[in-house]
């Protein structure tokens, strides 16, 4: 059993995941998020660099000839947002691929950190529950899309929308990383969505910050190859230590 320390804030759990991920016995489930990491990497990053010109000749477009000098400040802000945007689909494709797989790290990570293992069954009962575990994800699927399209209308406001909208829609998927990894260790113990976003919201200060690390680290290359697996035993450790107790009634 391994005995937690520290604070409370998420920034703080996110790194813990660093140090779990490296951890004798967990290495192994460690492995198969990375594999799927690095194959969705690839093929989004490299969408993303054919892209990037065809992307600036149409913000140049989309400018009149009079307020041409905003292309100087807009640029840098569309060039936020496409990362943004790419580490946001580049972490929801690879949750969706890896779901089976980051559930059963999140389980051995709280045997790891706690002692108690989960009563799930084997690798059989985990194959049998993938319909399951794919139906929660479509319940944060339907919890995004909605509040991501109000998101995207702002970058179409003039001035206002380009200035505001990478800020609003950064936080808004830092509260979605929060969800998506906060999720597995919940979701292990049959914890509803509802739920579990109630709990995320009491603790609010402490779930931005670690969403904010993840979508932080999400946005350097190479690094964000290791951000699933370190999330999803960070926010295993923030389970542990801040929702266990109070939501099972265990000591």
């Amino acid at each position: 059993m391994q005995v937690i320390q520290g604070g409370s804030s998420g920034a703080a759990y996110f790194f813990k995941g660093f140090e779990l991920i490296q951890t004798k016995g967990l290495r192994r489930f460690v492995a198969v998020p990375l594999i799927i990491n690095l194959i969705i990497f690839s093929v989004l990053f490299g969408y993303l660099i054919s892209s990037l010109t065809e992307w600036f000749v149409l913000l140049q477009n989309w400018l009149p000839s009079w307020l041409s000098w905003l292309e100087y400040l807009l640029w840098p802000l569309a060039i936020i947002s496409m990362l943004i945007t790419f580490s946001f689909l580049f972490a929801t494709a690879a949750n969706w691929l890896a779901a089976p797989f980051n559930g059963l790290l999140a389980e051995k990570v709280e045997l790891y950190l706690t002692g108690k293992p989960i009563n799930t069954g084997g690798f059989v009962d985990l194959i049998k529950d993938v319909p399951r575990l794919f139906a929660r994800e479509f319940q944060k699927l339907g919890y995004f899309i909605p509040r991501a399209l109000l998101c995207l209308i702002l970058f179409f406001i003039p001035l206002v929308g380009q200035t505001l909208a990478p800020v609003i829609w950064f936080l808004f998927s830092a509260w979605m990383m929060a969800i998506q990894y906060s999720d597995y260790p919940f979701d292990n113990h049959k914890i509803p969505f509802a739920r579990m976003k109630l709990r995320l919201k009491e603790k609010r200060s402490q779930s931005m910050s670690f969403g904010i690390m993840v979508m932080l680290f999400t946005m350097i290359p190479i690094v964000n190859l290791l951000v699933m697996p370190v999330a999803i035993c960070g926010a295993t450790s923030m389970w542990v230590q801040t929702h266990r107790q109070q939501l099972l009634n265990k000591p």
